[in-house]
């Protein structure tokens, strides 16, 4: 039955980021002011255009990553490993860790109302999938021989390689590892991807559907061949920068994206059913809302589909633009991307008196893909809990192009409510507001 006075709040916490696999040491590093950009390492970088990235150096895919397990646990987990890419290797251990910090073990939820939602980039295979079938259809001549590979190269796979790369997979090994039978969903639509999940986990709770949900969200940049695409496709950030200053969102010189890699999982519950357990509360979903705009071309209007996300948002949670503590923007630090953003923001809280502080948690650590917004939407529940809101991270010159309030130093209150924001480069913009629980 659908209800809408059932209330959501967020239990549990977790993250894999370029400062480490712990919710504490993403906020020390926010908190210090200390960039997660560095020397490429995971890839060859001769003949990049780029040779810095926010790697999770931290995260090696070993099973004391996931966070503290039970040992049944432990060993199904560990040997799911072969199945997963890294992405999903980021994603389940950042849902373990968000379901360990709630205290939401087996036996304390009903398993039938519990769920999963995540959402993810596009999951690609690497190079090295394919080294072993390659090397049995070269020929005399040193070609490869396309005719072979049906025969002698395809049985070189792995038999259940596919299952490393479907993007439904976080979601299925987080519901299998902790018997979770309710709603299950997976949500594909790369940057947007976090706030969609967060917000779809967030309707099947409020309509009666769940009462317990752990809503995720993985990517990466840092991939042999995403890399390739993101180079050729978008605006990324050079070698003519030093790497922990070359995400600089909404600043005048920037020059755009750094690569970056990571995961985050929140809990998410029904109120009553998570004081009945007594659980921790570190805030409350109260709106979301999503839209995509293009123009009759195709090129995408970011800044339409984000002002219309952003008032259909306010719009669900009943509030007014007055109430906004703060903004935290996509802040991709690209020049077109920043510009839109930026335009929307302002159009948004135009007869605001004062404007809205805004910050972007993607100048400490660049661009994690879909994981992105979870991690980001996380730190703004962090700022709230610890009532600091963290400035961008080498803002200095502001840009005419974009006229927003940016934090650009510490001091400023997050306030008691926060719009967190992503867009992609196609204009699917996701929105969701989230509000200190009282």
């Amino acid at each position: 039955m659908i209800s809408s006075s059932r209330r959501v709040v967020i239990t549990g916490l977790g993250v894999i980021t370029p400062f480490g696999n712990s919710v504490e040491s993403l906020w020390e590093a926010l908190a210090a002011g200390r960039s997660a950009v560095g020397p490429l390492t995971a890839l060859p970088t001769a003949y990049l255009p780029t040779t810095f990235a926010a790697e999770a150096h931290d995260f090696t895919g070993s099973i004391d990553d996931f966070g503290p397990l039970p040992a049944d646990k432990k060993k199904a987990i560990r040997k799911a490993l072969k199945v997963m890419c890294r992405e999903s290797q980021m994603g389940v251990a950042a849902a373990e860790r968000a379901l360990a910090d709630a205290g939401a073990a087996e036996g304390k939820f009903d398993p039938e109302r519990s769920g999963v939602l995540f959402g993810s980039d596009y999951m690609v295979t690497i190079p090295e999938d394919f080294t072993a079938g390659v090397r049995r259809c070269i020929g005399p001549d040193g070609k490869f021989d396309f005719s072979r590979w049906a025969v002698e190269g395809m049985p070189q796979l792995t038999p259940l390689w596919l299952l490393k790369y479907l993007p439904n997979m976080p979601a299925s090994h987080v519901a299998i590892f902790n018997d979770l039978r309710g709603p299950n969903n997976s949500i594909t639509l790369r940057e947007a991807s976090a706030n969609l999940a967060v917000g779809e986990a967030f309707r099947t709770i409020v309509r009666g559907s769940a009462d317990l949900i752990v809503s995720g969200a993985t990517g990466t940049r840092v991939h042999a061949t995403k890399l390739i695409h993101t180079v050729t496709q978008e605006e990324v950030a050079g070698n003519g920068a030093a790497p922990a200053r070359a995400s600089r969102p909404f600043d005048l010189h920037r020059t755009g994206m750094v690569l970056g890699e990571g995961a985050a999982a929140i809990v998410l519950e029904e109120l009553q059913h998570a004081q009945a357990r007594g659980a921790r509360i570190y805030a409350e979903i109260v709106g979301t809302s999503s839209s995509s705009v293009t123009e009759r071309g195709g090129a995408a209007r970011r800044d339409t589909a984000l002002v219309n996300a952003m008032r259909a948002t306010l719009a669900d949670a009943k509030a007014g633009i007055d109430e906004v503590g703060h903004v935290h923007a996509h802040g991709l630090s690209t020049r077109e991307s920043d510009a839109q953003e930026a335009q929307a923001i302002r159009e948004m809280f135009a007869s605001r008196s004062g404007g809205v502080p805004v910050t972007a948690a993607k100048s400490y650590f660049g661009n994690l893909g879909a994981g992105s917004g979870l991690v980001e939407l996380i730190a703004s529940v962090l700022a709230m809990n610890h009532d600091a809101l963290f400035p961008i991270l080498n803002y200095e010159t502001p840009d005419p192009a974009c006229p927003i309030q940016a934090v650009a130093e510490r001091g400023t209150s997050p306030g008691r409510s926060f719009l967190n924001l992503s867009v992609t480069p196609q204009g699917q913009a996701s929105v969701v507001m989230v509000r200190a629980f009282e």
